[in-house]
């Protein structure tokens, strides 16, 4: 099969698109046919080796977490789903032609795989952080950085439980953040006093690592109500980096409930074959993404 891989940590170009040898579903596990594998900042995070100290790998590995696809192989112990089933769901070295899968549902009626593939890990991270934070209905949560998967995933699951979400994002993406019910704003020179501007902020999400950590803290007033998923250094304002994912299973599920109930859908911006997995990296690295990049096996 074909499978993207890495034999070394650096940058884009240590991406090679080799044959290797087909997985197969352990217990507890299936395997599916792959028809779209999610594209999260965590893949080239993993590729640079950001992560070795605390979550080290070996080396070859392959690339990717989040996929759709066809069940056609389950694993000993599994109940509730058999061969031919359509899931999206979270396993490893999911930019292949076949990938093991540890966490998985039935995908929604009507949701396509490209779209498909884009939800689990951008789901399960917006619940954990929007629990994190602490924000409940009729409070205020600011996104900085907002238009991304993440931060469609926050807005749209944050409008649903009845909070109001502040998000900021490029000049372009801003009618983007307005339509998934957020109060946008322009990030740059002045961007807190906007913010400060449109009302009190109960608890506050960097979603992008630009720095912002410092007037996040001013904004809530509570460096304990200010969680990031990509600034390594947010605990030196006191703030929380939030990197340890919770129940995908409980994520997957909820997301599929959301999807069904037309409370959730998050765009699919760029579409990449496997050959083409080292600028799906680089444009996933350069952000200012509108919801989801995927790539298509």
């Amino acid at each position: 099969m074909k499978k993207v891989s890495f034999a070394e940590f650096g940058g884009p170009d240590v991406l090679q698109l080799i044959d290797a040898e087909e997985p197969h579903a352990g217990p507890g596990q299936v395997r599916i046919a792959v028809r779209a594998a999610g594209v999260n900042p965590v893949d080239w995070r993993i590729r640079e080796g950001q992560f070795q100290k605390v979550h080290p790998i070996e080396l070859p590995a392959g690339v990717g977490l989040d996929a759709s696809g066809v069940v056609d192989e389950v694993g000993e112990g599994v109940e509730g789903v058999e061969v031919g089933d359509r899931v999206f769901g979270e396993g490893s070295s999911t930019y292949a032609e076949f990938a093991v899968l540890s966490a998985w549902a039935r995908m929604p009626e009507g949701l396509t795989f490209e779209e498909a593939a884009g939800y689990p890990s951008v789901v399960e991270t917006a619940l954990r952080i929007i629990r994190q934070a602490g924000v409940r209905s009729g409070q205020t949560l600011l996104a900085s950085g907002a238009s991304g998967g993440v931060g469609s995933a926050v807005l749209q699951i944050a409008r649903d439980r009845g909070i109001t979400v502040i998000g900021t994002a490029g000049a372009a993406n801003q009618d983007y953040l307005r339509s998934l019910g957020a109060v946008a704003t322009t990030y740059g020179e002045g961007w807190a006093e906007r913010v400060r501007q449109l009302g009190h902020v109960d608890g506050a999400l960097d979603l992008a690592g630009s720095g912002v950590i410092r007037e996040l803290v001013e904004l809530t007033g509570d460096p304990q109500k200010v969680i990031s998923i990509a600034d390594l250094a947010a605990p030196e304002h006191g703030a929380r980096f939030s990197g340890v994912a919770g129940s995908m299973p409980e994520a997957l599920t909820e997301a599929a409930d959301l999807i069904s109930r037309g409370k959730l859908h998050i765009p699919v911006e760029k579409s990449y074959t496997l050959a083409e997995a080292a600028a799906a990296h680089m444009d996933s690295h350069a952000g200012h993404t509108r919801g989801r990049r995927v790539v298509v096996v």
